[in-house]
């Protein structure tokens, strides 16, 4: 099985140059038979809610159910109808450009964060004991929205996420949910600076490393399957960084699946991380998931990051043999490791691009900024 997805991402990663990459701006759409697909065009008060049925050029087309639905927010209208009063809604049909379109749902801003749920990108990361919880705290924003580089060693994770269409308890899994993509964009520096180097799947220092403000691109659709777990499971995630593939798995390959997903949230009800100076948890409260908060269900191999490289270490240990020993030795391993980072450019710098396009679930189209 691990030889032929190999041979599956090496003939991708082939294809995946640039001239091979002029097919963004085109996604198949799930059949309405096994999801309702929804984009949101315009902004503010003046939004307007298609149900897609094609994604093609650059453009959507579908059905205006702003009207219809009493509401341009897809989860709205889900509390609204339900999913087969969603289905039989009708309007005129229209077709906008992609650029057109903004946030696909009106979403929450603290989210529940999975980290090494794929085995490969726990081994990349060398995190022998994942998966592991810890919250985002941070407001989406749109598919095309850049990203700010800063001083940041800024890195990618393309993410499929799972959305509360209503508040529910975590014991009692829901039939639906809704999905986008999501990229869980990450400060790797400001994270191995906070992070617990004995206990890393505590989480500690993933929420500091994981929350400023544009660290959470979401995709343009907002899907809701009819067989939620089924199509799930085989959502192909994919990544390229300036034309290159970078991130390819299905989502059946993570450890955790939904429903495990729920029961390891609800095992963390009660923790607390710090973050900004203050504590703060998973958004749960009475062992409920509330309305439009999401599940970030972790990301594939391929990021940046791969664990703290041999020289660092060795460095990082001379520094406090040399004289460094009001600091713990992983203090000056760390910032060897970023120095060496910032040096080399392996992180994302400014003016680089970073897209996903994912059958059914749509596309991020992120530019990095100052």
């Amino acid at each position: 099985m691990r030889i032929a997805r190999f041979a599956g991402v090496l003939l991708m990663a082939l294809a995946a140059g640039t001239a091979a990459r002029a097919d963004f701006g085109t996604v198949e759409i799930a059949p309405s038979s096994e999801a309702l697909t929804f984009a949101r065009a315009g902004d503010g008060a003046q939004a307007r809610l298609i149900r897609v049925s094609a994604y093609a050029d650059g453009k959507v087309s579908g059905i205006d159910v702003t009207a219809a639905a009493g509401s341009d927010d897809p989860i709205a209208a889900y509390r609204a109808h339900g999913y087969d009063g969603l289905a039989a809604l009708t309007g005129a049909r229209v077709e906008v450009a992609l650029t057109a379109l903004t946030l696909p749902a009106r979403l929450g801003a603290s989210h529940v964060a999975a980290g090494t749920n794929f085995p490969e990108h726990g081994k990349e990361a060398t995190v022998t004991d994942g998966p592991f919880l810890f919250p985002k705290e941070v407001v989406p924003t749109a598919f095309n929205a850049p990203v700010p580089a800063g001083e940041a060693l800024l890195d990618y994770e393309v993410e499929l996420c799972f959305v509360a269409l209503e508040t529910f308890a975590l014991n009692a899994a829901p039939e639906h949910m809704g999905l986008v993509l999501c990229n869980d964009v990450t400060d790797r520096a400001a994270l191995m600076r906070h992070i617990d180097p004995d206990d890393v799947t505590s989480g500690k220092g993933f929420t500091t490393g994981k929350s400023a403000p544009g660290f959470l691109p979401v995709g343009n659709l907002f899907v809701i399957p009819r067989d939620l777990r089924g199509f799930a499971d085989a959502v192909e995630l994919r990544l390229w960084r300036n034309g290159e593939l970078k991130q390819s798995a299905t989502q059946s390959e993570a450890i955790w699946d939904f429903d495990e997903l729920l029961r390891q949230t609800k095992a963390r009800e009660a923790t607390q991380w710090a973050y900004d100076g203050r504590m703060v948890g998973l958004p749960v409260a009475d062992g409920a998931l509330p309305e439009r908060a999401m599940i970030l269900a972790g990301t594939p191999d391929g990021t940046v990051f791969k664990g703290v490289n041999k020289s660092a270490m060795a460095l990082g240990a001379w520094d406090f043999i040399a004289g460094g020993w009001d600091r713990p030795v992983t203090h000056w391993v760390v910032e060897r490791h970023i120095a060496q980072e910032r040096a080399a450019g392996n992180y994302l710098q400014p003016g680089e691009r970073v897209q996903i396009s994912v059958r059914f679930l749509g596309e991020i189209d992120s530019q990095v900024a100052e």
